[in-house]
């Protein structure tokens, strides 16, 4: 690990009076020291902003969350509030690693995670996504890559938390660019090859909010290890119920591209025939590697199951 420079910001003012081209923000640093043992990043400075009150906290009402970029993702799984109104989040931060993790990640850095391609993560590989004019997962070790969108890069992204709030429309609030629609935070391959996000160069999360719509939400995903492992695939899945029917439903799969992958399916009717026939039709444009096409039954599998359990209400 290199020698830096070590900061700890008052306030996201002094954070952003700290940031120069060689700094990094640093809040729970599970992803950051690991880029850095790993010789991924090397910043000459750390700009620590665990002690920014203004950053933390959870705010629940009538008009929806205010989360603070701060917020673990154990005061997140553990908060009744989030649980009750909106229970994929809740589910996704639950998931994540494990108890200790979770008391020491935020929510902000959860959702700015670097690909875990183990061609990114290991420095004798200068891969795409480092400047490199090769994507070595295409024709390598590709069982955990992506499904969809994988024609330049087959990452997957790897956070459980993002899955969640693009089902939930939740907008990422900035010191910088204001309000961004989670729909359109997150940054392709062909849209940049070098990021994974829409925030500026020095840019801060400060907030998260999720607006309160009355709709239905639910979480799941599937690993190899029940504990301690990264999510083969995931899915949130969001829809309004009105009788037997799922309005405006939508699906959200995980692990699957470079970017949390949304599917809107619309209004489905709530019945085990309807929910199969969308499950099929939205893994249609699925392209699998060579090792990972398991990937396309389990993205199915967890559409379907997802969309079942907000029809449960209907029964």
């Amino acid at each position: 690990m290199n020698r830096f420079e070590y900061v700890a910001a008052p306030d996201v003012g002094g954070a952003l009076a700290a940031r120069r081209p060689d700094a990094a923000f640093k809040a729970g640093g599970m992803d950051l020291l690991d880029l850095m043992k790993s010789s991924i990043r090397a910043p000459g400075r750390l700009v620590n902003l665990l002690t920014i009150d203004e950053l933390k906290g959870i705010d629940v009402d009538t008009s929806g969350a205010t989360i603070g970029a701060l917020a673990t993702l154990a005061e997140i799984a553990d908060h009744p509030d989030l649980a009750r109104m909106f229970p994929a989040l809740a589910l996704a931060a639950g998931h994540a690693a494990t108890p200790q993790v979770r008391n020491v990640a935020t929510i902000g850095g959860n959702i700015l995670q670097r690909p875990r391609c183990w061609y990114f993560r290991m420095a004798q590989y200068p891969c795409l996504k480092k400047g490199g004019d090769t994507c070595f997962a295409m024709d390598g070790e590709n069982k955990y890559h992506a499904i969809f969108e994988n024609s330049l890069c087959a990452m997957v992204h790897p956070s459980n938390t993002a899955v969640a709030l693009l089902a939930l429309d939740a907008v990422v609030r900035t010191a910088g660019s204001g309000e961004i629609p989670i729909r359109k935070f997150f940054v392709t391959p062909d849209q940049d090859i070098l990021r994974e996000s829409a925030l500026a160069e020095g840019e801060l999360v400060t907030q998260l909010f999720i607006p309160a719509t009355g709709a239905r939400s639910h979480y799941l995903e599937f690993r190899e290890r029940q504990s301690f492992d990264w999510a083969l695939v995931s899915a949130a899945a969001a829809a309004e119920l009105e009788g037997q029917t799922l309005n405006n439903a939508r699906v959200v799969l995980g692990s699957v591209a470079p970017i949390p992958w949304r599917i809107d399916l619309g209004e489905i009717a709530a019945t085990d025939e309807a929910l199969d026939r969308a499950a099929d039709e939205a893994v249609r444009g699925a392209t699998p590697l060579a090792k990972n096409k398991y990937k396309v039954q389990l993205a199915r599998t967890a559409i379907r199951r997802s969309l079942r359990e907000l029809a449960r209400a209907t029964e």
